[in-house]
Order: C-alpha cells, then structure tokens, then sequence
C-alpha cells in the first residue's frame, strides 16, 4: 500500500497477523471447544468453552479499544484542523459531527475540507462512507492502529 496513494479504495488497514491469524484462530478455539463438549460433555469441557470465549472476547478488545483511542485522537487533531482551516463559525458548528463523521473527514484535503462539512452539517452527506466517496483529493493516514 505504501506504493499507491491512498484512496478509499484501499484506505481499509488489515493487520496480518491480527486479522489472519490471531482471530481465527481464537475463533477456530471457540468452535473445537463447543465440539468437545457436545462429544464429551463434562464440567472441564465447560470450562474449556468458557475460557475459549473469554480470549475470543479478549482478542475483540485488544483490538477495539486501540481504535477507539486513535478515534478520540483523530477527533481531537480535526477539532484542531478545523480552527485553523475553517472559519471560525463553521469550526464551532462543526462539532456538532458525529465522531464517524469526524473521523471519515480525517481524509479530506484542506482545500475541500470546508465544503465537506459543510455538505455534512447540511445534511447531503451523513454516513462516513458517502463522506469518503465524496473526496476527491485524498489526505493519506498511513498511521493507522
């Protein structure tokens, strides 16, 4: 991805070994421990199963929580970005967006960041994937969690 400039073609970050490894195979634990337990039913199979499904949630949160800190920091950099770039009016209405909002922002050039949240406050563009769409010079964010 470094190669091609990013676009919301190819904007999606799969971490490898996360995405294909760590969660199947927690998932793939979860689904032999139900198996076990219905050929073998028995209080160490039972426990086996709940352990499976607490790392299954454990690895969900290992990997949500992270996103949601870099949501907040994302939220906090475009507030900034706002002031700076927006008029001072449209920089107060603007967080009024969604923190989804803000965050497929994050994308826009400054030259079309003010009519992008405009277009967003004014209702003609709400989910981040219009928003997204909508961008025709696209902010690379190579940092992604």
């Amino acid at each position: 991805m470094a190669d091609a400039p990013q676009s919301y073609e190819n904007h999606t970050r799969w971490h490898a070994p996360f995405h294909f490894f760590v969660a199947p195979v927690m998932l793939t634990n979860v689904v032999v421990s139900v198996v076990q337990l219905v050929r073998e039913p028995g209080l160490d199979r039972g426990w086996w199963l709940v352990v499976s499904l607490a790392l299954l949630a454990l690895t969900g949160l290992v990997r949500v929580n992270p996103l949601r800190v870099q949501d907040r920091v994302i939220r906090l950099e475009e507030s900034l970005r706002y002031y700076q770039l927006l008029p001072e009016e449209l920089a107060r209405r603007a967080a009024s967006l969604t923190p989804a909002q803000t965050v497929a922002l994050r994308f826009a050039s400054d030259e079309e960041l003010e009519g992008l949240v405009r277009e967003v406050l004014e209702g003609r563009l709400t989910k981040p994937g219009e928003i997204k769409r909508a961008i025709k010079h696209w902010r690379a964010d190579n940092l992604r969690v």
